[in-house]
């Protein structure tokens, strides 16, 4: 099977501009190292189309290669997580288990109804499962919580479970946004930690394996050449959309704060997710112009009207207004989702329940706050202490300077 055939119809494969950094991703250090870790090992695979190596090999087939059969290694499950193996599913859409047509190995989703997790039946005959997909950087977006329930059932089962990492695109350094409390933990998370984390997956696994005492016989294979500061357009490899809706690295970066909003149509059903917000009863110029005030570090409000193909408010004209990425360095993103929630608030008061999008936000003290009518910016300084704790939090886990 030939997983990079169907990436241009289902994932809308992007090149960008080569940096001077060569990094190779931890299923690259894998292959010079010619398996040595899985050699001799039944081994399922826990991926997307997103795990290719710097040539442009699919792990599944890289997986299937001669080299990896000459060590020993052999496929005999693949697991796929929310939008499928194609990527093609739209958020939240159910996707079934299949097979993989040239061999025949199962292709079980970890996507549908009362199916979060191999069960034991499924685990059966591996020795290793192996995690490869690329993360968004975002505490709410469902990979991070698929590579944690399947490490709870790598545990159970007494299995290996490794993880092979790649860069957290949006930059290892920055902590961003409100923390998760643990009563809202859900599908879109299930640690406190905050809307922007600052980790890769093999970092957040480490975190994931101590803190919430999973005991899995955790290996990272980690990247090579790659640097906390680096977005990923300056590492030297090629953009894949990580999901449908994620089409650039500027919808990436804004991601953490316009997903706040998610009540609202925020572009989805449009060429620009995550680039426009709005309703059919907001008005867009007022919320611009009350936001251009603020003078946000990074961004810029200009009105926008559009019509989505998605919910809510599908084929509807909304009203509302375009976020405009002026320098990603200098963007907070938690600030800038608080800002919008609380200039929502501020005009339309009796249209949005802060509380409904609750389990994105993730804190009960933050949703109080824009509730009552608190500035976007005081509810952002509310945050920071416990950003401050979670930083310091974070650093046993930390695997690159």
């Amino acid at each position: 099977m030939r997983i990079l055939r169907s990436l241009c119809l289902f994932a809308a494969f992007v090149p960008i501009a080569f940096a001077e950094a060569n990094v190779k991703t931890g299923l690259d250090v894998l292959v010079e190292q010619h398996f040595a870790p899985l050699a001799g090992k039944h081994v399922g695979v826990i991926t997307n189309f997103s795990a290719i190596t710097r040539d442009r090999r699919h792990i599944i087939d890289v997986l299937e290669s001669p080299e990896a059969k000459s060590a020993g290694l052999t496929l005999v499950a693949i697991f796929t997580p929310e939008h499928g193996l194609n990527g093609a599913a739209a958020a939240g859409e159910t996707v079934r288990s299949s097979k993989q047509e040239s061999t025949g190995v199962p292709i079980y989703s970890l996507y549908q109804p009362g199916m979060q997790r191999a069960s034991p039946e499924m685990l059966k005959g591996i020795d290793a499962l192996v995690f490869d997909i690329q993360d968004a950087g975002a505490r709410f977006y469902t990979y991070t919580v698929t590579m944690q329930h399947m490490m709870e059932a790598a545990a159970t089962a007494h299995i290996e479970y490794f993880v092979l990492d790649r860069p957290n695109p949006v930059n290892g350094v920055d902590v961003q946004g409100p923390m998760l409390d643990p009563s809202h933990f859900s599908g879109l998370g299930i640690m406190r930690i905050p809307t922007r984390y600052g980790l890769t997956m093999g970092e957040l696994a480490q975190m994931y394996n101590a803190e919430n005492k999973i005991g899995a016989s955790l290996h990272v294979i980690k990247m090579q050449g790659w640097r906390r500061s680096m977005w990923f357009d300056e590492t030297g490899l090629e953009w894949l959309n990580p999901s449908p809706n994620l089409r650039s690295l500027t919808a990436e970066t804004l991601y953490t704060g316009v997903c706040l909003l998610e009540k609202l149509a925020i572009g989805r059903g449009t060429d620009t997710p995550f680039q426009i917000v709005g309703a059919p009863w907001l008005n867009g110029r007022e919320v611009a112009a009350f936001l251009n005030e603020k003078q946000i570090p990074g961004v810029r409000f200009l009105p926008r009207r559009f019509r989505p193909t998605e919910a809510p408010y599908k084929d509807q004209e909304c009203d509302g207004l375009e976020v405009e990425l002026l320098n990603r360095d200098k963007l907070d993103t938690g600030r800038l989702g608080l800002e919008m929630l609380a200039a929502v608030l501020k005009f339309h008061p009796e249209k949005y329940d802060v509380k409904s999008g609750i389990l994105l936000l993730g804190s009960d003290d933050a949703a109080a706050r824009l509730a009552r009518g608190d500035s976007g910016e005081s509810v952002y300084q509310s945050t920071l202490e416990a950003l401050s704790a979670f930083r310091k939090r974070r650093q046993p886990y930390l695997l690159y300077d």
